[in-house]
């Protein structure tokens, strides 16, 4: 435990000194091109490293805290932090596909990565910005301008592709550098340096990545959906309340201005001259002294649009005063207009004097909130309404100025929150369960030998998983239970054997009782199960009957050799050993071994469940006597109808058959008896298996040297 805590602790030292050296990296050669007036940025060396060391995450990190940073010498720099983040996540993925050691690859990503960012960025300045920050690079453009004779804008877009792809192959540049000199070791540790588990090889994941592509929907594709479904929720009621209360404060802030100035104007009317201002105008006594008053509160309040006031009557709104503004004429006094849609609802408690809400109207100027504030007279009754407008399409453009920029902050924002969210998740989760599971399917599937058990304990307890958590501790479970597993099944392997050797040692005796009847079979079993081993071998080798010849069949076959002619335990002696030609009745009672051996062996088979070794022994005894072209015996089966382990112990058993002395001949030399065997191939064997017989004769004669020495 001790050392999976130092390990971690220095694989977080690692990954700090990644950040802050990227951080540094990034901001001083920023702060020089800025201070110097350069025409380049000089931002993204850190970013780019450290996605090339550490991955996407430290990358996106650094490039974050970069543009936070810079705000100190560039206040616009944090509107550009989601390009930087992007760039991150560019510079990542091509290390992680290819390398910056491939210079054309290399030159491509410079290009790409260079015009994306040039076309962001000039998008950005130019409409949120409102244009260049730098003078260098606005005097390169008005150069292209006037070169080239293109729209200005153009000539802006240009020049900014030109400059980023200058920058980022200086950036790339300075990278590969620095990959070139820093030892292998040294890279490779930043690498590995946020596993939570020994650290994985590229075939490990391929194989991982390839183990996952079986499952419906992997854990990383769906927390990585929930983790940017989350983000995207935050980011989206988050930023709506933010600019929501903004808004709402504004309006509110905007209207009580416009009420003060309505309020105002009200104090300075003389109500009793009211009719006087409508029937005479300016030529009444005060108007044009009342008349400059509202111009002041006009200029006084910013916010106010329109000051004016009006007598509301049945058939419209009469003009008092109208303050004149530098884009509108004012209306005259006593002017009538019409009333607007909006005031509809609210012109019976307009002509009873009352005050009204602010009412929200569409003029020509645009979207406007109007307040009215009464004008009375000594004895209470309203004669006019003070009005003043206030615009509020400024502050919708402004909000929406303000949504972008808050969106381009937060975009970057949200790629960090993802990419630390997956690689959160990859590293305590995907990574270990599914290192897990893989290693526990191997065990559970391949566990056939005991070298490879153990090999697959190694495999598990090797993966270091040191998660701390819930994953760590499962972890430790299935490595306890996979060392008891592997105890239990090394018992159950060595039972196994045990049980198959006394299998074995039992079949050899009943084929040793039935051969003994036989006055000259000598060794007969132990021959024909050499030369079945031999043709099964020779077959796999050569890759015949591929989808048929398995480890467990060959197993099979050679343990069920013995028992082929197992059915001889129903002939007679005077039959089995008769030194003449057999008579017809005579052969006919020989051939019935073949079923006599077939009924034996399903018997056995009979008592016992599932799949074993006898069903092969059955065909053996069945029908090694049938021949290719179908005139053997006892079914005249013919060519691959014949079961293989048959056709197969048909030609070893001629084969001995011909080499070993009988009562009713000599043995025949062996190459007499590969004559015999050659003659019969494609008639009375299969040509394969004589084939590789032919191909194995050092192995034969080996066989023969050793059992004739014996005899």
């Amino acid at each position: 435990m001790k050392k999976h805590i130092s390990a971690t602790n220095y694989s977080r030292i690692r990954m700090f000194l990644l950040i802050f050296i990227g951080v540094l990296v990034n901001v001083l050669p920023a702060y020089m091109a800025n201070s110097l007036g350069l025409p380049l940025f000089l931002d993204t060396i850190g970013t780019i490293a450290a996605s090339a060391l550490g991955g996407i995450f430290p990358g996106i990190l650094v490039g974050m805290l970069t543009n936070v940073i810079c705000m100190i010498f560039d206040s616009n720099a944090i509107y550009f932090g989601s390009i930087n983040a992007l760039t991150a996540v560019f510079a990542g993925l091509f290390v992680y596909k290819y390398s910056f050691r491939r210079v054309r690859k290399t030159v491509i990503f410079v290009v790409c990565l260079g015009f994306f960012v040039g076309v962001t960025t000039a998008v950005i300045h130019w409409f949120l910005l409102g244009g260049s920050q730098r003078a260098v690079i606005a005097g390169i453009s008005d150069y292209f301008k006037g070169v080239m004779g293109m729209h200005v804008f153009w000539a802006f877009l240009i020049t900014n592709i030109l400059l980023n792809v200058l920058d980022k192959g200086i950036t790339t540049l300075v990278v590969c550098l620095f990959m070139i000199i820093l030892p292998q070791k040294f890279i490779e540790s930043f690498g590995n340096s946020g596993w939570k588990q020994r650290p994985l090889t590229d075939a490990e994941l391929k194989s991982i990545r390839k183990w996952g592509k079986k499952l419906k929907f992997s854990l990383r594709v769906r927390m990585t959906l929930t983790i940017i479904a989350i983000t995207i929720v935050l980011v989206i009621v988050t930023g709506w309340i933010g600019t929501r209360l903004y808004y709402d404060n504004e309006k509110l802030e905007k209207t009580e201005n416009a009420l003060n100035a309505a309020k105002f104007a009200a104090d300075i009317i003389d109500a009793e001259k009211v009719d006087d201002y409508l029937k005479y105008g300016r030529d009444a006594k005060g108007y044009e002294e009342t008349e400059r008053l509202l111009t002041r509160i006009k200029k006084s309040i910013t916010d106010a649009m329109y000051l004016y006031v009006l007598k509301v009557e049945e058939d419209g709104c009469y003009v008092v005063f109208d303050v004149e503004t530098e884009d509108t004429p004012a209306y005259q006094p006593g002017e009538k207009i019409e009333f607007e849609e909006a005031f509809y609802p609210y012109i019976d408690a307009l002509l009873r004097g009352e005050e009204i809400e602010p009412i929200d109207s569409d003029y020509i100027s645009g979207w406007v909130r109007t307040v009215y504030y009464p004008v009375k007279k000594e004895n209470g009754r309203t004669v006019c309404y003070a009005c003043a407008d206030v615009s509020l399409m400024y502050m919708a453009d402004y909000m929406k100025l303000f949504i972008i920029k808050a969106a381009l902050i937060l975009a970057g924002f949200f790629l960090l929150i993802i990419s630390f969210g997956i690689w959160i998740t990859e590293i305590y989760t995907v990574f270990p369960i599914s290192s897990i599971a893989e290693c526990v399917d191997g065990f559970s599937y391949e566990t056939e030998t005991r070298e490879q058990i153990e090999e697959d304990v190694k495999r598990i307890r090797a993966l270091e998983i040191r998660t701390g958590d819930e994953v760590e501790k499962l972890y430790d479970s299935i490595c306890q239970m996979t060392l008891s597993q592997s105890e239990q099944m090394r018992s159950i392997k060595r039972l196994s054997d045990s049980t198959a050797k006394m299998q074995d040692g039992l079949i050899i005796t009943m084929a040793d009782m039935v051969e003994n009847r036989d006055s000259d079979t000598g060794a007969h079993i132990q021959k024909t199960a050499a030369y079945v081993r031999i043709i099964v071998e020779g077959l796999r080798k050569k890759g015949y009957y591929a989808g048929k010849i398995t480890p467990k069949f060959i197993s099979d076959v050679v343990r069920s050799a013995p028992l082929h002619d197992v059915g001889k335990i129903n002939i007679s002696d005077k039959i089995l050993n008769k030194p003449g030609k057999l008579t017809d009745e005579e052969f006919e009672i020989m051939k019935s071994h073949t079923t006599a051996g077939r009924k034996i062996i399903e018997r056995a088979i009979g008592m016992v469940e599932g799949e074993n070794y006898l069903k092969e022994a059955r065909n053996m005894a069945a029908y090694h006597h049938e021949r290719w072209d179908g005139k053997g015996y006892p079914e005249g089966l013919h060519g691959e109808v014949i079961p293989l382990s048959a056709r197969i112990m048909a030609v070893a058993d001629v084969f001995d058959a011909l080499t070993s002395p009988r009562v009713y001949k000599p043995a025949f030399s062996l190459e007499k008896a590969l004559t015999i065997i050659e003659e019969g191939k494609g008639t009375q064997f299969d040509e394969k298996c004589v084939e590789v017989l032919m191909e194995s004769l050092d192995e034969v004669k080996f066989i023969l040297r050793k059992y004739n020495d014996e005899n």
